[in-house]
């Protein structure tokens, strides 16, 4: 489905090599498979470790949104790949999982109508807990670039929060915005928009523990906590409209 995504990878890391956050050095690339017979990248690997549950949340939390602010501050002017939303609009339905249909429906024709105007940035795209290794309750690097790509600020912070949300409850996806907020200042607006792209992005669903959550031995969350923990969510941001 995307033929390009080791030239992708390999251009994303060349073009975050100049961010002030650390990120893996790209050693080499075979972006068609004729020399190691697959598609593959070889990078340097990153000192540190994913932290999911820190001992101070709210300093791990502006560590977060400080990596992310500098990654959106890098010019992106060039950088030839684009945003674009992974969910069509034609398959976006209420999700029969949900016991707040009509928050769901408010989402979906918020994300039905036309984005907001925004600056395009240089953005992660799939920027979370998971894909940031810290080291002495610092942040040490983010990781995971194959969809790296110019579009909204908003996008980034959006994924992020969903995953706090999923993780741990709504007030610590909001304390991460408001982290955000405060590190990039006037240079962001937020919109609640992006925070509903997200969650429509995900569906049909129905949500479950992300695996790599287990990989690094957090404790498990049931398929119904999951769900519940995303309505929850939706119904946040759908208040925020």
């Amino acid at each position: 489905m995307e033929p390009d995504l080791v030239g992708h990878e390999a251009a994303a890391l060349a073009w975050a090599s100049n961010l002030s956050v650390a990120v893996p050095t790209l050693i080499a690339f075979d972006a068609d498979g004729k020399e190691c017979g697959v598609p593959a990248t070889l990078t340097t690997k990153l000192p540190g470790a994913v932290q999911l549950r820190p001992s101070d949340r709210s300093a791990w939390l502006s560590e977060m949104a400080a990596a992310a602010v500098a990654i959106h501050r890098l010019d992106a002017a060039g950088f030839p790949w684009n945003y674009r939303r992974y969910n069509s609009k034609v398959h976006l339905e209420v999700p029969r999982w949900s016991r707040r249909p009509a928050a769901w429906r408010t989402a979906i024709r918020t994300v039905n109508a036309p984005p907001p105007r925004t600056p395009d940035v240089f953005i992660h795209r799939d920027y979370h807990p998971s894909n940031i290794v810290w080291v002495d309750d610092k942040v040490s690097g983010v990781v995971d670039w194959v969809n790296a790509c110019r579009g909204p600020a908003g996008i980034d912070v959006a994924w992020c929060r969903h995953n706090l949300a999923n993780l741990y409850n709504v007030d610590v996806a909001d304390e991460f915005l408001e982290a955000y907020i405060a590190a990039a200042g006037s240079e962001f607006e937020y919109d609640p928009y992006w925070d509903l792209m997200t969650v429509v992005e995900l569906l049909p669903g129905p949500p479950t523990m992300y695996a790599g959550w287990k990989a690094e031995g957090f404790p498990p969350i049931s398929n119904d906590v999951m769900r519940q923990r995303v309505d929850r969510y939706v119904a946040s941001v759908v208040a925020r409209l």
